[in-house]
């Protein structure tokens, strides 16, 4: 793989119905921009004919290279792989669903040439998604934005462009549950946002299910912020002291007032309390140890099963 002036990293999950129509367009934006370029389609463990069509746009295409895992490793990993091998001045990242314009990469790349390290796509209007999705995904950002040490951009996701310093410090920061929009915001640089309209989708269905999205979130938080276990424990306290008040003023009701306090709700409702209070903070503290845990093992943050970027790498040679 040659050094070009802009690489960009396709992550791809059952998404045969959009993959040639991404290409089109996406070759079309690079030929007015006037720029040598490569594409990279990682394939993140499709179940669909997602690869033969990736393999066949490579064969026709010599600036074409695409990484395919052995399974499903996730969103993160898939676009943490293609930085791993992007090899240009800068590199942009979009999805393969055509939600995120292709066009719009000449903006974000012409952004770039005014001095940015990082240009992100701003969503104004998000087409196609449910009420429920658009208001958790505002409050997420915004909660993350508050607890956080460093400025997080706001309705933003990971269509962006990076430039080869900041992919270079991307590479080193070696943590598997991975959270690429806290760790581009945490590496600082100059930054800027191109403003656009998130098209909704046209052909197949999201593989991000809530279930993944609200993983993805819960690494955003416990990654780069230690403010729920301060949460936990000026709540604990805070109960500790409510106790030991409960327990002055039971004392003081039954010698001085000579009213014992009784009531098998006031104790179940208590004691349900106490204990949820309690399964809260041992899974709070849990996540963070599970962070832990996974990063000992050290194992690979994916598993290739085919590409074609050292052949591709021995023809030039």
């Amino acid at each position: 793989m040659q050094d070009n002036d802009i690489s960009i990293i396709i992550p791809v999950y059952n998404e045969s119905e959009n993959i040639q129509a991404l290409y089109t367009r996406i070759r079309e934006t690079i030929s007015k921009m006037g720029v040598s370029y490569e594409l990279l389609y990682i394939n993140d463990g499709s179940t669909d004919d997602s690869l033969s069509q990736i393999v066949k746009i490579a064969q026709a295409d010599s600036e074409v290279y695409y990484i395919d895992f052995s399974r499903n490793f996730g969103h993160q990993v898939a676009v943490s792989a293609g930085l791993e091998h992007s090899n240009a001045s800068c590199t942009v990242i979009i999805d393969a669903d055509l939600q995120d314009p292709p066009e719009l990469i000449a903006d974000l790349y012409a952004k770039h040439k005014e001095g940015f390290d990082v240009v992100y796509a701003k969503r104004q209007k998000r087409k196609g998604e449910s009420f429920f999705k658009k208001l958790t995904a505002k409050l997420y950002y915004r909660l993350l934005k508050n607890i956080v040490s460093f400025d997080i951009p706001l309705d933003a996701g990971d269509f962006r462009l990076v430039s080869k310093k900041v992919v270079e410090a991307i590479i080193k920061m070696p943590e598997q549950n991975k959270f690429l929009r806290g760790q581009i915001a945490w590496l600082g640089f100059k930054q800027a946002y191109v403003l656009y309209d998130r098209a909704s989708r046209k052909h197949g269905k999201s593989g991000y299910t809530y279930g993944k999205m609200f993983r993805l979130a819960f690494d955003g938080i416990t990654g780069f912020s230690d403010k729920p276990l301060l949460f936990v424990s000026r709540l604990g306290f805070i109960i500790s002291i409510f106790s030991f008040l409960l327990i002055i003023f039971a004392i003081f009701s039954h010698y001085i007032l000579e009213q014992t306090i009784t009531g098998w709700t006031s104790l179940i409702i208590s004691a349900a309390f106490i204990g949820g209070i309690q399964l809260l903070s041992i899974g709070v503290i849990g996540e963070y140890i599970s962070r832990i845990n996974v990063n000992v093992k050290d194992r690979p943050l994916y598993i290739v099963d085919s590409t074609n970027i050292e052949t591709t790498k021995k023809k030039e040679k």
